[in-house]
Parts: C-alpha cells; sequence; structure tokens
C-alpha cells in the first residue's frame, strides 16, 4: 500500500476548525466557535453563512449529496441523502445547499423504535445539526451530524441524551470549581474508546447461517487449540490482516477520527483499536463510524469484521473499554491527582462524586451495556462480572482510608524497578497495579468503565455516568455552597462520602465466587446477570427521579428506552432461536441421517465380505449419532415450542423473563447435543465450516 503523510491526509475529509477558520468571515467563524465552546444559541444567519461555505468546502472534495447523519435507538447510524442539486431556469441544475436545509431535516420516523411515544402512523421526526461535532464526507455525501426527535418534541436518538447529559454534568461541575476559585467556561467529560473485533475470511462466514444472520456462532464444536497458549495475545500481526489495519487507519484517518493503537488481542482472530481521547459526543460519533468503517474494509480484503460480543463460545468475546474524564476548557484534568493526591482535595472531591454515583446508580450503569450479546461476555474470565464495583489501586485505597478514619496518611516514596540487567533503564514503578477483573477501574487521570460490549453505542454508558456523576456533584455543591467554614464542611463532607460508599470499592479478584458472595450477601451490591434482569430498573423512582431533575430524559423517553431495549433483547434471540430451528432441521439433521446411513452401509458391506469383522467403530458411532439424533429432534421441538410461547407471554418484561427462563436455557441444551454430534462426525459430512476453520483461515 502507498506510503501516505499522515498530517496532510488527517481530517482531510472533516469540515473542522482548520477549514471552518480559513473559509468563514471571523464574525461568523467567532459566533459558531461560542455556540461550540459555550453551548450559546446558534443564530439563524450565522447557519446560512456556514451552509453555503461547507457546500462549496464539499463540492470541491466531489460530494455530490448531503445526509442528517443520526444516531436512532436501534444501535446503529442513518442517513437519508438528498442531493445539492436544483433546477435552473434554463433546463440544467445548480447546486445549492441553504441554511434552513443545515439546521433542520424531516426524515420519516414511523418505522424507527420510538418505544411507544408515538403512533406507527405518525410519521414526522426532525433531525436538527449538531454544531459540537464536525461535518465529513463519506461516500461522496456531505455528513452532517444531527439529534433526532418526534414531531412532539421527544428524543429518539441517542445523541439527544448524551448531549443533555453533558450539559447536566456541566452545569454541577462549574458550581464545584467556583467554590474552590476557578471560572471556567465549560467543563466536558472525555472518552477514549477501545474497541475489541473479530476478523474471519469472508468466504466462510457466509457460509454459516448463525454468522450471517446474528452475528455469532450458534453451534460449533472446540478445535483442538483455542487461546491456551497465549501466543495470539500481542504476537506479530499476519499480513492480511497487517494490510487491513493500514487501510483501516488512513480511512479513519482522513475523517479525523484518532486511531492509534492496534494489536492482536486474546483469542485467535480477534484484534484491538483504541484511539486518542475526544469530547464524549465527538467520541461517540467517530466509534459509530470506526466500527461502520471496520466493517467496509474488511470486506474490500476478503474479510468479515464481527462486532458481537460473544461470537466463538469457548474463547474470549470482545468488550469496549470506555475511558472516561473530565476536563475544564483551560486542560485541567479534574480526575488527575497530581504528585500529591492527599493534599489535593478539588481531586479528592471530584474522585468521590464518581465513587458515589457509581454506588449509587450501579443499576443505571450495569443496564446502560445490557444487551442480549453482552449477557453471554460478562462474568466469563475475559470481561468483569455483572456486578458494578470500583477499583482504585493500593495508594488512593490508603488515602481514602487514612481520611475516613481521620488518621495520617503515611505516603510512601515511588520505587524504581530494577531488571538486573545493567543495559537496561529503570523507570519508577506505578502507584497501583493494573486490576483487569474490575469494571469500573481508576487507571491513573481517569476511570475505565470496562462492562461495554463491543457493538454497544458508547453513547448508553456515557449517559448515565455523566448524569450519576451531575447528581453527586449537585450534592456536593448544595452542601458546600452554603457553608460557614468552607475547608471544614469539605473535609467533613469527603470523609462522610468514603464512609459511606465504601461497600463499592473493591481491589480483589472479580472473577472468584467468594466476591461474587461477599458483594451480594454482605456489601448488598446488586447482580443483575441479564438484560431482562437489569433493564426494569430504568424506571425505578430513584432513577428515574435523577434523569427527569438533570433533564437528561424526560418520563416518556424513559419508558420508551425500557420497552426498546427489552425488545431488542427478546427480538435478538427470538431470531437466534429460530436461526438454530433452520440450521439443525435443514442442515444438522439431514447431515448426521447421511453420514448414519454411510456408517451402516459400510459396516453391512465389511460384514458381508467377513463375517469377522467386528465394525465397533462404526457400530458404537451409530448408536450414539442415532441416540443423539433422537435427542436433538426432541431438543427443537422444545425450543420451538418456547419460541410459539412467546407470542402469547404477555408484556415486555413478562417475555424478557420467558425468554431468559425458557428460551435460552433451550438453545443451550440443543447445542450441547449438536456440537457432541459434530465431534463423532467427520468434516466432510458436517454442512457448515468448523471453529478451526472459520478461528484460524485467515492465518
Amino acid at each position: 500500500m502507498e506510503k501516505q503523510n499522515v498530517p496532510e491526509i488527517f481530517g482531510s475529509l472533516v469540515f473542522d476548525d482548520r477549514v471552518m477558520r480559513s473559509r468563514l468571515s471571523d464574525k461568523v467563524y467567532q459566533s459558531l466557535r461560542r455556540t461550540i465552546d459555550e453551548n450559546a444559541e446558534l443564530d439563524e444567519d450565522i447557519a446560512e453563512a456556514v451552509a453555503s461555505e461547507m457546500r462549496n468546502w464539499a463540492l470541491e472534495h466531489g460530494a455530490t449529496h448531503y445526509t442528517h447523519w443520526f444516531q436512532p435507538l436501534t444501535g446503529i447510524t442513518a442517513e437519508k441523502h438528498d442531493s445539492f442539486i436544483s433546477p435552473s431556469p434554463d433546463g440544467g441544475v445548480i447546486m445549492e445547499f441553504a441554511g434552513k436545509e443545515l439546521i433542520k431535516g424531516e426524515p420519516d420516523a414511523s418505522s424507527f423504535p420510538s418505544g411507544g411515544l408515538r403512533a406507527t402512523f405518525e410519521a414526522r421526526g426532525y433531525t436538527a445539526w449538531d454544531p459540537t461535532s464536525y461535518a465529513f464526507i463519506k461516500d461522496h455525501t456531505l455528513c452532517i451530524p444531527t439529534a433526532f426527535c418526534s414531531y412532539s418534541g421527544d428524543a429518539l436518538d441517542k445523541k439527544t441524551p448524551l448531549l443533555r447529559s453533558m450539559q447536566a454534568l456541566n452545569r454541577q461541575a462549574k458550581r464545584i470549581l467556583k467554590l474552590f476559585g476557578h471560572e471556567v467556561k465549560n467543563v466536558r467529560t472525555s472518552v477514549g474508546p477501545e474497541q475489541e473485533y473479530f476478523l474471519i475470511d469472508r468466504e466462510m462466514f457466509e457460509k454459516r447461517p448463525d454468522l450471517v444472520y446474528t452475528g455469532r456462532t450458534l453451534f460449533g464444536a472446540m478445535p483442538p487449540k483455542g487461546q491456551e497458549l497465549d501466543d495470539h495475545y500481542f504476537g506479530v500481526i499476519k499480513p492480511r490482516v497487517i494490510a487491513f489495519m493500514e487501510e483501516l487507519n488512513t480511512e479513519l484517518w482522513k475523517l479525523g477520527i484518532l486511531a492509534k493503537t492496534e494489536h492482536n488481542e486474546v483469542a485467535p482472530a480477534q484484534h484491538e483499536l483504541a484511539p486518542i481521547f475526544s469530547t464524549t459526543n465527538v467520541a461517540t460519533d467517530n466509534n459509530q463510524l470506526t466500527m461502520e468503517i471496520m466493517q467496509k474494509v474488511a470486506r474490500r480484503h476478503g474479510l468479515v469484521c464481527l462486532l458481537h460480543e460473544k461470537p466463538f463460545a469457548g474463547v474470549n468475546g470482545s468488550g469496549k473499554h470506555n475511558n472516561w474524564s473530565m476536563a475544564t476548557d483551560t486542560g485541567v484534568n479534574l480526575l488527575s491527582p497530581g504528585d500529591t493526591p492527599y493534599e489535593n482535595a478539588q481531586f479528592l472531591l471530584f474522585l468521590c462524586a464518581v465513587i458515589q454515583a457509581v454506588d449509587d446508580y450501579q443499576d443505571l450503569l450495569r443496564l446502560s451495556v445490557a444487551t442480549a450479546g453482552n449477557d453471554h461476555r460478562l462474568g466469563a474470565n475475559e470481561a468483569p462480572p455483572a456486578i458494578i464495583s470500583v477499583f482504585l489501586g493500593d495508594e488512593l485505597s490508603a488515602i481514602l482510608d487514612a481520611i475516613k478514619n481521620d488518621t495520617p496518611y503515611q505516603g510512601k516514596e515511588k520505587s524504581v524497578m530494577k531488571l538486573g540487567v545493567d543495559s537496561l533503564p529503570k523507570f519508577s514503578v506505578d502507584s497501583t497495579d493494573r486490576n483487569r477483573t474490575s469494571p469500573f477501574a481508576f487507571t491513573g487521570n481517569k476511570f475505565e468503565f470496562r462492562s461495554l460490549g463491543s457493538s454497544n453505542s458508547i453513547a448508553c454508558c456515557n449517559i448515565m455516568l455523566n448524569a450519576a456523576v451531575a447528581e453527586s456533584l449537585k450534592q456536593f455543591a448544595d452542601k458546600l455552597e452554603g457553608a460557614a467554614d468552607f475547608e471544614s464542611a469539605l473535609h467533613a463532607l469527603i470523609r462522610e462520602t468514603i464512609q459511606k460508599h465504601e461497600r463499592i470499592l473493591f481491589n480483589g479478584n472479580g472473577y472468584g465466587e467468594a466476591w461474587v458472595e461477599e458483594a451480594v450477601q454482605v456489601r448488598g451490591l446488586s447482580n443483575l446477570k441479564t438484560t431482562a434482569d437489569a433493564m426494569p430498573h430504568l424506571l425505578d423512582q430513584k432513577n428515574m427521579e435523577m434523569l427527569m431533575a438533570h433533564k437528561v430524559f424526560t418520563e416518556a423517553e424513559l419508558h420508551s428506552r425500557c420497552e426498546i431495549m427489552l425488545e431488542n433483547y427478546c427480538k435478538t434471540v427470538n431470531i437466534e432461536g429460530h436461526t438454530m430451528v433452520d440450521m439443525v432441521r435443514k442442515s444438522y439433521l439431514p447431515a448426521i441421517e447421511g453420514y448414519l446411513y454411510s456408517l451402516a452401509k459400510a459396516a453391512s458391506l465389511m460384514r458381508s465380505v467377513s463375517g469377522n469383522v467386528r465394525c465397533n467403530y462404526e457400530i458404537s458411532t451409530m448408536e450414539r449419532l442415532s441416540e443423539l439424533t433422537d435427542i436433538i429432534l426432541e431438543k427443537v421441538e422444545c425450543l420451538e415450542d418456547a419460541l410459539e410461547a412467546l407470542k402469547h407471554s404477555g408484556d415486555i418484561i413478562a417475555t424478557s423473563a420467558a425468554v431468559r427462563d425458557e428460551v435460552l436455557p433451550k438453545m443451550e441444551e440443543l447445542r450441547k447435543y449438536v456440537d457432541e454430534a459434530e465431534m463423532l462426525s467427520p468434516e466432510s459430512c458436517w454442512p457448515f465450516p468448523s471453529y478451526g476453520k472459520l478461528l484460524f483461515s485467515v492465518y
């Protein structure tokens, strides 16, 4: 692949600040910057000037259409393309794009999930330009990031509540900073989402109906080798994969996406891409784009990019680590401890706000990552458990213990790592190790929320995290603003918060059974194992009151989200169940029967030649496969009955419980026996590519 001048191509397809500064008048540019930086109201006259230059820039880059690019509640992005052309009096066309077309669009909203917010026949929806996220060109189309709402003004997307949550946190964080004598224009959260994914051969993918229809393998016996040797993790990247990564980086850099780190992950055929931090709503837009472009580029290389959380049972699934922090417009990271965190009262207060938020709203954080796919991943060895806890590490834990007990903190000097080889450099040891089993870990100057599934939009968890922290900061500000002695009140508040919420702090092994018992029975933490367990808690009174008080959601929007997410869970599993039935009845049972026939024919022929031939292999294999055929038939009929019963199970909460308790266990049972039959059958008789071919064919 031809080498690229990265600084030259970076952001070349983005209408970013560099482009705006060079093409807009100073008046227009400064007005737009106030809207972006200070949430000032957008001037419609300014929008007209921006639209004109945006059109000219897009045409120069080969664009013929524009679209309002938005994120409906499907979890993916949506776009309706309109060309720039308008008829001219001489029978030709002119290329037009007005301010009103930039500001507002009217896509048909009737076929997007609304969760009862509107009747199906009510089709009108609106998209509204989000000037805080830059427009970009994709496939010769100018894409304008927008919010999406119904005719009645209800948010039908993920962007609107995310922007509201950022606004809520900004408002409360500024109150706290003012108490410390700091006046800032804004406080914004930033995110760097690490993206895990699988790459498999496209030809193999197309031969697996389960992968095509559901994104994961519903059947498949493990090959002799999986990830046991840990030889894939950080291993040499194979030529076919590195070619994919090189093109992916180029495409992402053109769109201004800060793709930084790439490497092999633990499982065979698994990889990771990590970007540099950016403002949360921009990071959310960029991550949606990243997932789309990964899949497009993979197909150009004869590959398929799998973003399902658990595409292969028996090996690690894929997550998306959400590295979250808060910073002021002056560049101060509010979660940076500094050299002496014990003396950094401002840091400790913001740290306590996060700890309190995670404890008070652990159910919201859990349900924000709840999907049918992620339920298979959480709690397995590659992912944190469903129980939400906070890891702080030894130094911060010791500091909080000292404050809680009102005793002096006995800090220790940083030790120097000595590797025993003179020529190797010496370096200071970090104040804490990493805990890969923690769902919510402090990692130096940010928190890493590790429970997200790889296909999740990062909007959902950041909405809940922003809102919960905003609530903590509000409570803190309410107490401190009226305090007669700020220093005394501050110390008392930090100490009280630590004492009240220390149950959420855990530095140990999150995979151990002892932790599950301690967390639930001793500490009283929630253990919401499935989407069906977690999602109804969105409508708990405390959660609704908080989210509505900060104007992140309306009551109607909350009810709609609960229904939509549970519906998605039920529909996803329903599709998986019907796919299993289809594969078993049309392919697996006939294949087993065909092999049984060939075994019987072989045994009969051999015995006709010699009565001394025992045919132990043929007979024992026939007997077990015949038995398995009967069991598989019974299990597939049970699954069919359970899927049929879903149609009559009542409301969506009852249906999701039936999916969890009836359908999923029957799917697991059916799989177990089909996978056993695979191990007894020759590869030539098996109807679909094996795990071994799927996981190792790229290499």
